[in-house]
This record gives C-alpha cells, sequence and structure tokens, in this order.
C-alpha cells in the first residue's frame, strides 16, 4: 500500500510539474513599444511565445487564457553577437582560462571552437544578462587561420542549446600575426602562406573527387576545413584592420571564391565602395574599442557610414584584452548611435544583420512567428545609459530577471 502512495504521489507529482512546465512555456510579452526588426515598430505590440517559438506578434493581440504574461517600456529581439571568443576566452585572463589563440604553429584551420568551448563560463552568464541570447565565438584573430568559430545560444542549457559546430573559418591579416609566431612577418610573407595553403587544398580536393578510391589521397583534416572554404561550406571570416589588409582579402576571397565576411575593419570607411561592389558583409570592431596598432585609425563614425551605404553591418564584443574579457554589443550599438547611426540601423546591427551574415534568419534576429522565441525586455530606450534589461528568454524560456 505504502508503495501505491508513493507511485501515485510520484505521478501526480509529475503530471504536476508537467503543467507548470507548459504554463511556463506559454508566455505573452507586452511592450508599449516592440522592435520586431521585421517591419515598423508596433505600439502596443503583444508577442505570444509556446513552445519555445513564436507564436503570434502584433498590435493588442488578445492574450489566451493560461498564459503568463510580461510588461516592458520596450522589446526587441535577442541580441546576436557576430563575433566573440566568450566562452573560449575566461573571465579572469589567467592562462587556465585562455583557449581562444593556439600558438604552435600560424595555420590550423582544423582547430574546432567546440573542443574548447566552456558552457560553464562566467562570461556567457554576463553577456546574457545583458540580453545577448546568440553567440558566432571560437578561436580569435592572432593566426593567420586560427580555427573555427561556433554558433550557440547563451543558455543556461549549454551543449544543448548549440546551433553549428562550424559556422566560420577564421583568418588575420596585420601586424598580429608577425607578433604570435616566428613566421609570416610581414602581410605579403602571410598571403604568400594563404595562397600556397589554399593552391594545396584545391589540389586535394581534385584529387579527393577521383572516381577511383584507391586514386584518392588520405584524409587531412586541414586539407579537409580549406576544402570546404573553397566549396563555400563555411564561411572565411577575415580580421583585417589596415586598408591594404582589408584590400588583400577582397583579393583573396576573389581569387579562390571564398564566401567573405570581413571582420574588424578599422580602416573600412575608406574602402566602402569596394566593400559595397564585392557584397562584403562587415562584422565592425567593438565602436570603443582601443585605437591603437592595426586599428589607429579606426572611427566612432564607421558604423553609421557602412549602414548609410548599404554595405551590412554587424557590430561585435571582439576579443578584449582585459577583464572582463567581453564587451557588451548594445553598449558598442549605443555609441554608433550617438556617432551618425539611426537607431533602426543599430539594432539591426546587433539582431537582424548578424542573424543574416551567421545564415541563422530563419531562427534568430526578429520577432516573427515560427522563429525561436529570444526576446530582450527593457525598462527604457534601449540606448539610453539610464535604461536596463530587465528580462531575458531564450527558446520561450527566462533565463535572466535581473535589471542591469
Amino acid at each position: 500500500m505504502k508503495k501505491n502512495i508513493q507511485l501515485a504521489a510520484a505521478i501526480l507529482g509529475g503530471v504536476a510539474l508537467l503543467s507548470v512546465q507548459q504554463a511556463v512555456a506559454q508566455i505573452a510579452v507586452k511592450g508599449e513599444t516592440v522592435y520586431t526588426m521585421a517591419g515598423t515598430p508596433i505600439k502596443n505590440g503583444v508577442v505570444l511565445l509556446k513552445d519555445g517559438k513564436i507564436e503570434a506578434v502584433g498590435a493588442n493581440l488578445q492574450v489566451p487564457q493560461n498564459y503568463k504574461v510580461y510588461t516592458a517600456k520596450v522589446v526587441t529581439p535577442g541580441l546576436v553577437d557576430a563575433h566573440t571568443s566568450v566562452g573560449l576566452a575566461g573571465i579572469y585572463n589567467i592562462p587556465a582560462d585562455q583557449q581562444q589563440l593556439e600558438k604552435t604553429a600560424p595555420i590550423q584551420p582544423e582547430l574546432r571552437a567546440i573542443d574548447s568551448y566552456n558552457p560553464k563560463e562566467e562570461l556567457i552568464e554576463w553577456v546574457r544578462s545583458y540580453g545577448v541570447t546568440t553567440i558566432n565565438t571560437g578561436h580569435g584573430p592572432g593566426a593567420l587561420i586560427s580555427g573555427q568559430t561556433m554558433t550557440i545560444k547563451t543558455s543556461p542549457d549549454g551543449f544543448s542549446s548549440l546551433i553549428d559546430t562550424t559556422n566560420m573559418i577564421a583568418f588575420t591579416l596585420g601586424s598580429s600575426v608577425g607578433e604570435n609566431y616566428n613566421s609570416p612577418k610581414t602581410s605579403a610573407k602571410g598571403m604568400a602562406m594563404l595562397r600556397t595553403e589554399l593552391q594545396a587544398a584545391q589540389a586535394y580536393n581534385k584529387k579527393m573527387g577521383n572516381s577511383d578510391a584507391s586514386k584518392r589521397p588520405d584524409r587531412n583534416l586541414k586539407m579537409d576545413y580549406l576544402s570546404d572554404l573553397l566549396n563555400r561550406k563555411h564561411k572565411t571570416l577575415i580580421t583585417a584592420n589596415q586598408s591594404q589588409d582589408i584590400m588583400a582579402a577582397l583579393r583573396l576571397a576573389k581569387e579562390f571564391n571564398l564566401d567573405l565576411v570581413l571582420d574588424g575593419g578599422a580602416e573600412a570607411y575608406l574602402l566602402i565602395d569596394e566593400l559595397k561592389a564585392a557584397k562584403v558583409p562587415v562584422i565592425l570592431h567593438p565602436t570603443m574599442a582601443r585605437s591603437f596598432g592595426d586599428s589607429k585609425n579606426m572611427s566612432f563614425e564607421t558604423a553609421g557610414m557602412l549602414a548609410k551605404a548599404g554595405v551590412p553591418v554587424a557590430i561585435q564584443s571582439g576579443f578584449e584584452q582585459y577583464v572582463p574579457r567581453a564587451r557588451v554589443i548594445l553598449f558598442e550599438a549605443s555609441v554608433a548611435v550617438a556617432n551618425g547611426m539611426s537607431t533602426d540601423q543599430a539594432l539591426a546591427s546587433i539582431t537582424s544583420t548578424p542573424a543574416s551574415i551567421l545564415g541563422l534568419e530563419d531562427r534568430v534576429g526578429s520577432l516573427e512567428k515560427g522563429k525561436d522565441a529570444d526576446l530582450v525586455l527593457f525598462d527604457g530606450d534601449p540606448f539610453e545609459y539610464t535604461s536596463h534589461v530587465c528580462t531575458v528568454m531564450i527558446n520561450g524560456k527566462v533565463v535572466s530577471e535581473e535589471c542591469k
């Protein structure tokens, strides 16, 4: 009898828990202004969430029974950080938590971000609390080819929120490479080394396509990933800040038909016409990055100039050299608004545009029916320094409720 009672209690407890989960899975978010990033902002907007997806978006929608209601001054999609090292770079800036750059060789496309990513890293919680729900993170700049980037939600669920293990392969052109390796020491040598490796990958790719399996070469991880770049399976993320290095990146992409994304771009404002003609999107350096070295000629106005010219631009948190090792893209976009970017352009630079650059526009970056239920709730204008992120939702779950 006692066992039966315990079993019944367990069943009832499970039913009760299921009921709570179902109730939590059904959420209505009301905002005085809702930026869907798929049209004009909605006044008195409502976003209905069910089972981790957006069920409906509109003005003054009827909220069904049993939906938990959240209210906010402003509602936006979850923020998307197009390039960071969070999860490989740790918050304490000590050797034990710095996994973003392998300095034994300058060309290592086979290094996977997922093998170094720490889903429990405190920096993930830090950026999540400021509205960042999706990140493209991985090996940082500083090597000719430093490794791969991965896309993942910042959810506390960790690897279960993984989107893609290899979204991009990260390159670097510029003086930082020479600071980390014995060779190359100049841009010309660096380009020659890259072209040599990509030519070798072309030959490898051709041989691997031989119909006679006995004539195919042994599998080579480095060549496999470089072949993927040649076949445009992955995007080629090239960090280049000086104008001559940006031009070298454009030439490399044209020669090998690479799916290029420019990263950094401190002097991109000098090459707007060239970037636009090549249809190359830019993941711009943090607006408030320190101006030294290859980035000495960066400008607060670059983001606005690129957006005005029609060049797709996302603002990144980047590769911070000091604790807490992660910038906040919300603040970086705010400074861009103060220097020529419109509010809509700045919001796009940390939501819909990075989602598109990452190939995730069917899931994140805007509030539309069927997309992932990633939302940020503000108590005021997102780009006003007195406003706060008060609630963050990922896949329809509340993951942060502290106003920050």
